[in-house]
């Protein structure tokens, strides 16, 4: 199966949302803390529209749950999502995690 780098790109971005939420207490971030994640330890930059379009089809995949209330979105991760997170499921569309990589 040939993957071209864009979406080997949105397959490690959406892993790595994942795994943002999985070290979260209570597994839940807003928006912007989790932007500002990505973008400062995982140097993903992406916009709000991308990041946004990424977290809904992780809803769609039952991986997280969001809530749009007016101040920005705030994400749950579901235990599906975890499980995704840990490499003991797998989506496609979500890049597997490594062996040893916490």
């Amino acid at each position: 199966m040939s993957t071209n780098y864009q979406d080997f790109e949105t397959e490690g971005r959406r892993l790595v949302i994942l795994r943002i939420l999985a070290r979260r207490n209570q597994f839940t971030a807003n928006e912007y803390s989790l932007g500002d994640e990505l973008k400062g330890a995982y140097a993903h930059h992406v916009s709000r529209d991308r990041l946004h379009g990424d977290l809904a089809w992780l809803e769609e995949q039952g991986l997280v749950i969001t809530q749009q209330p007016r101040a920005g979105w705030v994400i749950t991760l579901t235990a599906r999502g975890a499980d995704v997170a840990e490499g003991n499921a797998q989506v496609p569309g979500v890049a597997r995690p490594r062996p040893g990589i916490a």
